[in-house]
């Protein structure tokens, strides 16, 4: 259980820093997009912060799922 939740913080404090990385990274960027969702469109964001965000979301999701699925066996 401590090294789940130990593995969990190590998650966590990643992400955050390429969260970190990717706001300081995107202060200059001019090109900007919108995300359609199925109901609603997103105000313009910078297009890195939509890759970028995606990658964090996608890395987070695949570790949880991966801790779930070992600990589950």
């Amino acid at each position: 259980m401590i090294i789940l939740l130990r593995k969990l913080i190590n998650l966590t404090i990643f992400n955050l820093s390429l969260f970190f990385i990717l706001i300081i990274g995107i202060q200059n960027s001019d090109n900007k997009g919108k995300v359609n969702f199925l109901i609603n469109e997103t105000i313009n964001l910078p297009i890195s912060f939509i890759i970028g965000s995606s990658i964090i979301a996608g890395s987070m999701t695949g570790s949880l799922l991966c801790y779930i699925n070992n600990k589950n066996d």
